[in-house]
Order: structure tokens, then C-alpha cells, then sequence
């Protein structure tokens, strides 16, 4: 089962529950944290909720692709972590030693070691959902997407569902120095959730997840990677408990959980390509590249996400 955020008439937010075989069911909830609350205070789980609902009610008429879906929950704060697959360490090895393929670096210290990587990613503010532009850098000239695993948790560190997010990073100035990592990795627009949030207790095995990234460039794909969360050196479980250790974790808090799909050393994001991260069982998460916004447009993007946190 999975829950998605939707505009309907007048752009007012909507939550609704997709069962598997795609039948949307309208949810009397403003938002996902909503709906979780309304099951605790029940007294059930959030799937024993929908099944209520469902019960009552009749699916709506219009399919997932009629939708105006918007990032399935407004994450206070996404935070994530870094060189959690082999695949990760060994590109940003070539990044920080110039292209040395047999170099080791600190990257591979963090690989092995006990704490893992973990750092800021974004805002509410920052993130963009389906269909809504990620941005390139201005002064980056090597950026790519980052397909990863998203858990979404409450303020205890505990897994509420699974979601699509796109780590969007300039593999140039990470590569030129560790320090910079969070310019490599926050600006505006620089992440993306969506399209939904497969419920967490609706997931057999989340180290199953069958993650793909496709790149279209004039109509044409010119990247395309596969990977699977078994691969994953570390836990879900692990990397939240280091998020929350000694921190303040707010409820709706997005974790990703790195990459394992890195596009050849020699592409770079253009201004006019189409990203899309398919995961098993949550969807495809798709969004164009756009050159940075002038001033006078990024004035309305902060203007409209006030409206719609409002």
C-alpha cells in the first residue's frame, strides 16, 4: 500500500492510499503525519486505517497518471548518507584522486568503518516532488543524479514507510575537496521525493528493492543503471540510529540511504534532460533538469512553497 499527496481543485493538497493494483482511494487526511497520528490514536496500524476507509468509500475514477502529484510528504528536514554501497566508494575514489583507480582514500576508511557517513541534505523548502525541475549548479560543471532508498521516520528513529529520493551532487567539487561536500550537495532544488510512500509495514523485505535510473537526453536515453538494496553494506536500521544519536529528529524526517548507481565518469547533467528512479513497489519518480532559476523566479518558487505548506 502506498500514500500520495495530490493537488486537486484550486491546488489544495490531497492524501489518498494506492493499493497494488493501482486503485486510488481518496483519505480524509490533510498529510501523511496526519494519517499516522490518526492510527496511533486508534489504536491500529496505519494499513487497518485504509482498510476502514476503502471500505466505505469507492476509489476514485481518475488514474495515477491524471494526478497533479506533489512530494508525498513535506520532510522538515532530509538528511543523508554517503558511501553505503561498494559502488559509491569506488566513484568517489575517482573523484577525489583525479581518475586513480587502484588509489585509496578516506572514502574507503568510511566504507569499513563502524560510523557511517551521514550529512544534510535538505529542506521543505529545497525538495520538489514528481514532475517539478531539479536544478543544475551554477558553478559545477560534473553533476549527476543519485537514485536512493528514502526511509521516512518519526522523531523516535522509527521506519514509517519507504519513498524515492534523487541526491543530486557535483561529483566536481566534492572531488576537489571533502570540505566542500556541502556545496556538492544542497542548493535549490538540489532534491527530489515522490512519487509515493510505500507504508513500512507493508514491505516484506526492504533489502529486496530493485532500483533503476534512467537519463533521457532529447528524447533519447542515454543512461541507464540498475541496482538492488542488497547490496547495501549497512542497515536501515543502523544509519537511523546514527541520525538520531544525540540529535533532534523531527517526526516526517526523510533519511536517504546512498547510491549504488553512479553514470559513467564522462556524463554530466544538461540543462533540458529527464531523470527517472524506478523502485520496486513505490514507483517511478521522474523530473527534468533545468539551468538555475533567475532571481525573479526563485522569488515565486519560495512564494509558491509557502502557499503550500500553508
Amino acid at each position: 500500500m502506498r500514500i500520495i499527496r495530490f493537488a486537486e481543485d484550486k491546488s489544495v493538497p490531497a492524501l489518498a492510499a494506492v493499493t497494488d493494483d493501482c486503485k486510488i482511494y481518496r483519505l480524509p487526511y490533510q498529510d501523511f503525519l496526519s494519517f499516522i497520528n490518526e492510527a496511533e490514536k486508534q489504536g491500529i496500524s496505519p494499513i487497518s486505517l485504509i482498510q476502514q476507509i476503502m471500505e466505505d468509500s469507492a476509489p476514485l475514477t481518475a488514474g495515477l497518471e491524471d494526478l497533479d502529484l506533489l512530494v508525498p510528504i513535506e520532510a522538515p528536514e532530509v538528511w543523508a548518507a554517503g558511501v553505503t554501497y561498494e559502488r559509491s566508494r569506488d566513484a568517489r575514489n575517482y573523484e577525489a584522486t583525479g581518475g586513480k583507480l587502484d588509489a585509496t582514500t578516506f572514502y574507503d576508511k568510511v566504507y569499513e568503518a563502524e560510523r557511517p557517513e551521514i550529512f544534510f541534505k535538505s529542506t521543505a523548502a529545497r525538495t520538489v516532488g514528481p514532475n517539478r525541475p531539479v536544478y543544475l549548479r551554477s558553478d559545477s560543471n560534473w553533476q549527476i543524479p543519485e537514485p536512493e532508498v528514502g526511509v521516512v521516520i518519526n522523531r523516535e528513529g522509527r521506519i514509517l514507510g519507504y519513498t524515492i529520493g534523487n541526491d543530486m551532487s557535483c561529483r566536481d567539487i566534492e572531488g576537489e575537496n571533502p570540505l566542500y561536500l556541502p556545496q556538492a550537495k544542497i542548493w535549490r532544488n538540489s532534491c527530489s521525493i515522490g512519487p509515493s510512500i510505500r507504508l513500512a509495514e507493508t514491505v516484506e523485505d526492504p533489502y529486496d528493492f530493485r532500483i533503476s535510473c534512467r537519463i533521457f537526453r532529447n528524447g533519447e536515453q542515454v543512461v541507464e543503471g540498475t541496482a538492488n538494496t542488497s547490496q547495501l553494506k549497512r542497515k536501515f536500521d543502523e544509519l537511523v540510529s546514527y541520525l538520531i544519536r544525540d540529535n533532534v529528529i523531527f517526526d516526517g524526517t526523510v533519511l536517504l540511504t546512498g547510491t549504488c548507481i553512479v553514470p559513467p565518469n564522462e556524463f554530466t547533467l544538461n540543462d533540458g534532460d529527464r531523470i527517472e528512479i524506478e523502485i520496486s513497489g513505490i514507483g517511478v519518480l521522474n523530473n527534468p533538469v533545468c539551468q538555475q532559476a533567475s532571481s525573479e523566479e526563485s522569488n515565486d518558487d519560495r512564494a509558491n512553497t509557502s502557499e503550500d505548506i500553508q
